[in-house]
């Protein structure tokens, strides 16, 4: 069983949306870059849903492609035991400081879990937050290429809301 650490966010003072993963997989952990595993959909999709005419090959760029749009992006667990990427795998799972995050970043009031995992770390977590007027939350299906359930176009529809 491996021990993992996430990233760091990926943010700024303008950002009002906010996207939580889970753990990043081991391809990117390896790489050191958020949803760098090549089946992974999150950049397709945010390209798509920012009405870009390609994802963006450098990972600086598609960091900033987001944080143009006034998003964040960081992940629910700070570190856990995993062996393997999949996020049923994930042991003695340690929150991310939301309450320090929200203090410091105080224009998010959107928070997307990407996938089931995120959502339910979240929960464990950070009952009060999740109980605040302030936020709007969103449940959405994972991007994750395990996530066959759901076509490019269904993931599409489903995250679409996130920027209305």
């Amino acid at each position: 069983m491996s021990y993992c650490i996430g990233f760091e966010p990926s943010v700024d003072n303008n950002s009002k949306i906010l996207i939580l993963g889970s753990m990043p997989g081991i391809s990117s952990l390896q790489q050191q870059q958020y949803y760098a595993h090549p089946q992974n959909r999150f950049w397709r999709l945010w390209a798509y849903l920012l009405q870009r005419d390609t994802v963006p090959h450098i990972y600086s760029e598609k960091l900033q492609m987001l944080l143009d749009n006034n998003i964040a992006l960081w992940d629910s667990i700070a570190a856990c035991n995993r062996e393997g990427s999949l996020d049923n795998a994930i042991e003695n799972e340690q929150s991310n400081d939301f309450k320090a995050f929200f203090k410091k970043y105080p224009k998010i009031y959107k928070i997307c879990f990407n996938g089931g995992k995120s959502y339910n770390c979240f929960k464990k977590y950070n009952k009060d937050l999740l109980q605040s007027k302030k936020y709007k939350f969103y449940q959405l299906p994972s991007t994750s290429p395990a996530n066959a359930r759901f076509s490019f176009v269904d993931l599409c529809e489903a995250w679409k809301n996130v920027l209305d």
